[in-house]
């Protein structure tokens, strides 16, 4: 499980581990999960025993049935009806790094009490009037939040965290304002000036996306290529990999909170979507997210391991430490350059 195996070179670990607590395999697989984290950022999520294949493949032919709808017909939820967030976006309504990006979309968040469309995020979803469509996509919504609780869980136990720490961590994650998106990829026109989705990290937690068969779209930029093998970019001292779907796999990446509750020991790594194939691609990312209003503070058990690191090369100086963040505050930051020319990048991938 340490070393990167296949075309795309991302570890490969199974949830299967964490859905018992008698299973003897628990430490060891959290102990890999913490060293995708520490060295990579993303890594293949086995996700075999926990659903079956058939669902999200269910979930994109009903996502291929609304994308190919006449264009009148998917702006009936677009976003300004709403909040300006949730809902439909047209193709390169999406802006990363002040370029439009190459793909349409649906954006659904956490629901709200008393919702106001006037605020951004704080209306209500929309959703196609496609038979099931609602319905198949909450169930997913629902295994997605318990599989964001039971992979965190597991990186509690990788970072080393008492029960009681990993308690506090949970209260700030247990009501998840998570996001999911439905998008799809046109190939990439030949004279198009940027990506199917611009470089960029992502927001908050964890990312569980589910794409279909689709080769050489999602691209991963490495730091430490050494970490890798085959072929790809080097690109200011890292390196763009594929990462491929696997079958039975999610790919998973770790966002920017992540980053701050480990005081950079865990770094949120940049990706990116390059579709030129011919077909119409589609993934499905699911974001699992802090509560809205959680407090995001360095964690002791990591600063237990950087402390231990430095000891051990004999450094002196204090440990810089990241500074808090409220994460809903941080979020509508975030997505207020989504569709600006000076916008940053948003969820996609």
């Amino acid at each position: 499980m340490g070393r990167a195996t296949g075309p795309a070179s991302l570890p490969v670990i199974s949830v299967e581990p964490f859905l018992s607590l008698g299973n003897p395999e628990r430490l060891s697989a959290a102990a890999a999960l913490h060293n995708a984290c520490t060295d990579y950022g993303f890594f293949y999520l086995d996700i075999s025993s926990y659903v079956d294949p058939s669902e999200p493949e269910e979930l994109t032919r009903l996502a291929h049935a609304f994308f190919a709808l006449p264009q009148d017909e998917k702006e009936k939820i677009s976003i300004s009806n709403e909040d300006g967030v949730r809902g439909y976006q047209r193709l390169k309504d999406n802006v990363t790094n002040g370029k439009a990006d190459n793909h349409e979309a649906i954006d659904f968040f956490r629901p709200v009490a008393n919702p106001d469309k006037t605020k951004t995020v704080w209306g209500e979803n929309q959703w196609p009037s496609i038979p099931s469509f609602k319905e198949k996509y909450d169930i997913w919504i629902e295994k997605m939040k318990k599989l964001g609780l039971i992979v965190m869980e597991a990186m509690a136990i990788g970072l080393g965290m008492t029960p009681e720490e990993w308690a506090r961590l949970r209260s700030q994650i247990d009501d998840s304002f998570w996001v999911m998106r439905i998008i799809g990829y046109p190939p990439l026109p030949n004279d198009f000036d940027g990506f199917s989705c611009g470089a960029h990290k992502d927001y908050g937690c964890l990312t569980f996306l589910y794409a279909d068969p689709t080769p050489g779209a999602l691209q991963v930029f490495l730091n430490q290529p050494s970490l890798v093998d085959g072929d790809s970019t080097t690109n200011d001292g890292g390196r763009w990999i594929s990462a491929d779907p696997i079958p039975g796999c999610v790919v998973c990446n770790i966002g920017e909170m992540w980053e701050v509750w480990t005081n950079g020991l865990y770094k949120s790594t940049l990706h990116r979507v390059l579709h030129r194939g011919s077909n119409y691609r589609v993934s499905i990312p699911f974001f699992f997210e802090a509560n809205f209003d959680a407090l995001v503070v360095p964690l002791s058990a990591a600063r237990r391991i950087q402390e231990a690191d430095r000891a051990s090369r004999e450094l002196k100086e204090p440990l810089k430490m990241y500074e808090p963040i409220v994460y809903g505050d941080f979020l509508l930051k975030k997505l207020a350059g989504n569709y600006a020319t000076s916008g940053q990048g948003r969820y996609a991938d």
